[in-house]
């Protein structure tokens, strides 16, 4: 995990040092967040617990242009974690991801003939708690989403692009083993026989999974007000020899935030995911208990409002 966090580290330091370029053409910005809360209760006879919670966010944009030539770069950041009453600490936000797109003009001022690569993590394991216990189900590397795409770029102003990929190659890492055995996020299970009564694992879980398809991004940016800042981006990925390649896999964010003043701000942040890859559990109530009837893909979403000190640059 380090080396991967000294890669990112040196991605900011190049982001910074190249702003200093005297052509102007590298142009700097982010933010870094800090958000918390925290409740205490003690005699509280209406009830409820005491609780923790802190989050971080760092998001950077490093953008290069000149003549004909443009390269936007992204790293996102974030960590969060809820600890109530005596539980231990659980995250609650959990991203790193690195995006990076070359375009050279095409035809037309707006167009471009680009290539865009993208790499999906997450810093910590991540686990499905039980009243008594907790099982792994997620950790850094694994998964990890990796994609190389080769298309065309529609720009016409800095908040707001379309990318459209023919040609896309989506890798998929699940480098725990355990999880890789288990068929997680789509890669194919280990193989298991039975030899004289006992089963044995006869061929381990690979490790990755390969697709091919078509990809598309939209993003955009606009100030509903002043200082309040609506942005989104919309990912959608066609597996060319899925079974059905009209099934999409959709990553959707969106994310409005509201200036208080220089240092403190508010931030409303969703996050919708489709992947068929992905296996959800699925439950239904019998005898009045939440029982496991199966698992297959399902929406996935995630919602968070921050208030909290944050610093722009």
């Amino acid at each position: 995990m380090k080396k991967y966090l000294i890669v990112l580290i040196n991605f900011i330091f190049v982001c910074v040092y190249s702003q200093q370029d005297t052509t102007k053409a590298w142009k700097l910005n982010g933010v870094l967040s800090v958000n918390g809360s925290q409740v205490a209760l003690e005699n509280w006879v209406s009830g409820g617990e005491n609780a923790i919670s802190v989050a971080n966010l760092a998001s950077i944009r490093a953008n290069y242009k000149k003549n004909k030539t443009t390269w936007d770069n992204t790293l996102d950041l974030a960590y969060g974690l809820l600890k109530q009453a005596d539980r231990e600490f659980r995250k609650t936000d959990d991203k790193i991801d690195l995006t990076s797109k070359y375009g050279r003009q095409a035809f037309h001022q707006h167009l471009f003939y680009s290539a865009f690569f993208n790499f999906k993590t997450q810093f910590a394991p991540g686990y499905k708690y039980t009243d008594t216990s907790r099982t792994l189900i997620s950790r850094f590397m694994a998964p990890a989403y990796s994609l190389l795409a080769v298309g065309m770029d529609y720009k016409p102003n800095p908040y707001f692009s379309v990318f459209l990929s023919p040609a896309t190659c989506k890798v998929t890492f699940v480098l725990d083993q355990k999880l890789a055995d288990a068929g997680g996020f789509g890669v194919k299970k280990a193989e298991f026989i039975n030899s004289n009564g006992q089963i044995i694992q006869e061929k381990k879980g690979e490790n990755y999974r390969i697709e091919g398809g078509a990809y598309f991004i939209l993003n955009a940016k606009y100030e509903v007000m002043k200082n309040v800042t609506t942005q989104t981006r919309l990912d959608l990925f066609s597996n060319y020899f899925a079974g059905d390649p009209s099934v999409l896999d959709v990553n959707w964010e969106s994310l409005i935030s509201m200036k208080v003043n220089k240092y403190i701000s508010a931030s409303i942040a969703t996050h919708l995911i489709y992947d068929q890859d992905i296996k959800v559990p699925v439950y239904e109530k019998v005898n009045g208990k939440k029982v496991q009837k199966g698992e297959g893909p399902r929406v996935q979403f995630k919602e968070v409002f921050a208030l909290g000190f944050s610093y722009k640059f």
